[in-house]
């Protein structure tokens, strides 16, 4: 009976993602329709290089393009993420595919630059924290920048920002317009920020302290289900004096929808915190003992 109870929920958490990523994707691919491709303003990442072709050779083109550019991040988040955020993925980027095919036929919208960037980028962050909440993506170079962080140390939002920086630049520098340049920049900081808002500040990194019932199982199905790494911090409770294990976990952003959905599932009267992190620093010798892990397939996490 608890395993059918069990299967049920994952298929209603499965359920209520892909619905969240599905409206999400449907706004996303509306702001893109509707306010950026008038206006001639591009986003970021995959997506501003696939509007980018589109301009180039017409805008019928621009879901086959973001299709044909993540294709080499979708075998990346296979070899090295996750294999079930993959799906996610996968599931995200088909649908947003799908929903820039279908929505082409739309009006513009008649704004002037101003109201096109604002409206246009809170709608397009909206839509890509949906996605995002719900544990997919549609932007294969966060994939990229987190594999860049893992080997060289830089983070994930530097890794982001200097890689849209030069597709801006370059779209600048194509078209010979550097004013639809800074306003696409303009459009991509009010969508970076209203993305920031729909998943709650999420940052890049998190620190996650859990306090269970059952430390020892969920931990080895955390270890299991999402390769990450934990500590185990030796606690006692304030009211009830019990001693108890305390997981700590630090976890990337991609990760943390999961990390929630196992442990409320397994320990419905869990307790957990969680902390934004700018940056994680370790020594040489953990570093090294990371990389043999990684290289292993253990885990991905951070202890």
């Amino acid at each position: 009976m608890a395993t059918q109870q069990t299967t049920q929920q994952r298929l209603i958490h499965y359920a209520v993602s892909f619905v969240g990523m599905a409206f999400g994707a449907f706004l996303a691919a509306m702001s893109i329709r509707i306010f950026l491709i008038p206006n001639e303003l591009i986003d970021g990442g995959v997506i501003g290089i696939s509007l980018i072709l589109a301009r180039l050779f017409g805008n019928s083109y621009l879901s086959l393009f973001l299709l044909l550019l993540n294709v080499p991040f979708i075998y990346l988040a296979y070899r090295y993420i996750r294999r079930s955020f993959v799906v996610h993925m996968l599931v995200a980027i088909l649908l947003f595919a799908l929903f820039l095919a279908l929505l082409e036929p739309l009006p513009s919208f008649a704004a002037d630059p101003l109201e096109a960037i604002v409206i246009g980028g809170a709608i397009l962050g909206a839509g890509a924290g949906l996605i995002i909440r719900h544990g997919g993506c549609t932007d294969g170079t966060e994939i990229l920048a987190i594999l860049i962080n893992r080997k060289k140390g830089f983070t994930v939002g530097q890794v982001v920002l200097f890689i849209n920086i030069f597709i801006f630049a370059a779209y600048g520098w194509i078209f010979n317009d550097w004013h639809i340049a800074l306003r696409s920049l303009m459009t991509y900081i009010v969508a970076f920020k209203m993305m920031d808002i729909v998943i709650a500040g999420l940052e890049e990194l998190k620190s996650v302290l859990i306090m269970c019932s059952k430390p020892e199982i969920l931990s080895k199905i955390i270890t299991h289900e999402l390769g990450l790494g934990l500590t185990f911090i030796k606690g006692k409770g304030g009211y009830s004096g019990e001693d108890r294990d305390i997981l700590f976990i630090i976890v990337e952003r991609l990760d943390l929808a999961g990390l929630k959905e196992i442990v409320l599932r397994e320990d419905p009267a869990a307790f957990m915190a969680i902390e934004n992190l700018h940056e994680v620093a370790y020594g040489r010798t953990a570093r090294i003992a990371l990389k043999r892990k990684a290289r292993k397939g253990l885990t991905k996490g951070f202890f």
